[in-house]
């Protein structure tokens, strides 16, 4: 059962991710050069609710694993940068396979 925050972990990542990426490369470019804030602010709140469960998902995964604060606060600050959370998975991604396979 330790596999399952890890794997949650790393759906609500992706999804961070994807909303990280629209709000930069879509979001931003709609409200600065063609005057759309509409765009910012739905897409914006959307990526702060997926930061949020991305939060609280890494604190379920890092006491099902014990992992470090260090690994902790690398895997947060992983968010803050886009594509961030795709390094970070390729960097669990193996542990949680392990886990699902039972090994």
């Amino acid at each position: 059962m330790k596999a399952m925050p890890v794997h949650i972990f790393r759906i609500i990542g992706h999804w961070e991710a994807v909303s990280f990426i629209l709000l930069m490369g879509i979001a931003m470019p709609l409200k600065r050069i063609w005057d759309m804030p509409l765009a910012v602010t739905y897409v914006g709140w959307a990526h702060g609710v997926l930061f949020v469960l991305y939060a609280i998902a890494l604190y379920f995964a890092m006491e099902a694993k014990q992992w470090s604060i260090g690994k902790a606060f690398m895997l947060f600050v992983a968010a803050l940068v886009p594509f961030g959370p795709y390094i970070a998975d390729r960097w669990i991604k193996p542990e949680d396979e392990k886990l699902a396979a039972g090994n």
